[in-house]
């Protein structure tokens, strides 16, 4: 099978536009991964399975990601001459800059007519908040179809082009997604048929007060 590199590099040839990086992973297993444009992602996919040399005709697992927001420190370096002709101080200057977070749909593809891969390919939303729309690849690989339903529920991204892009776990009026990093569950557990240990503890504080009971005479 082709390298990453190779299938980036053959990428590039036929989407000379697109912006295509390959995600080196340090683990064990050395599955690096190919973050792809989404503004490509359809056109893209469709290479990847039509492909003769490919032929990634199976999606076995599509699962979303957050990236929070992180504080990035720049360390700028200068020498600072030394009158007297001696070799000079260095001096550090640090800078913060705020990186904005996004989220991830990450998608692991096989050649069941080749009997190779995976090729682990992902694309990135422009924020977490209002800029959260990727393309669905349910129209190429129909194996998606659950699988982006549940990132949509889960991690709030937007998969245009779906067939049925509705919840998949929680109830239609859930307004949040649970399976992102600042995500605070709430201490009302009404809905909890039988809150216990640490549930019930939180539940309690959203109960009616119950009145003393009156002395006896």
């Amino acid at each position: 099978m082709e390298s990453l590199e190779q299938i980036r590099d053959r990428l590039l040839a036929r989407f000379p536009g697109a912006q295509l990086v390959i995600l080196p992973n340090p683990g064990a297993a050395a599955e690096h991964s190919l973050i792809i444009d989404p503004k490509f992602g359809r056109e893209i996919a469709l290479f990847l399975r039509d492909d003769a040399a490919l032929q990634l005709d199976y999606c076995s697992n599509a699962t979303g990601v957050d990236w929070l927001d992180k504080k990035i420190t720049d360390v700028k370096k200068t020498t600072v001459p030394d009158p007297a002709g001696g070799p000079g101080k260095v001096v550090e200057e640090k800078s913060e800059r705020l990186e904005p977070g996004y989220l991830e749909a990450v998608y692991h593809l096989y050649s069941m007519a080749l009997k190779q891969g995976p090729v682990v390919i992902r694309m990135r939303t422009g924020n977490r908040t209002d800029e959260v729309k990727l393309p669905s690849l349910t129209p190429v690989w129909r194996s998606c179809d659950f699988q982006e339903r549940e990132i949509f529920d889960l991690y709030g991204i937007v998969f245009e082009g779906h067939p049925d892009l509705r919840r998949l776990l929680m109830w239609d009026e859930f307004k949040d997604h649970p399976m992102r990093k600042d995500y605070v569950a709430p201490d009302d557990y009404e809905w909890e048929p039988t809150p216990h240990d640490q549930v019930l503890a939180r539940a309690r504080a959203h109960y009616p007060a119950t009145p003393a009971p009156e002395a006896k005479p």
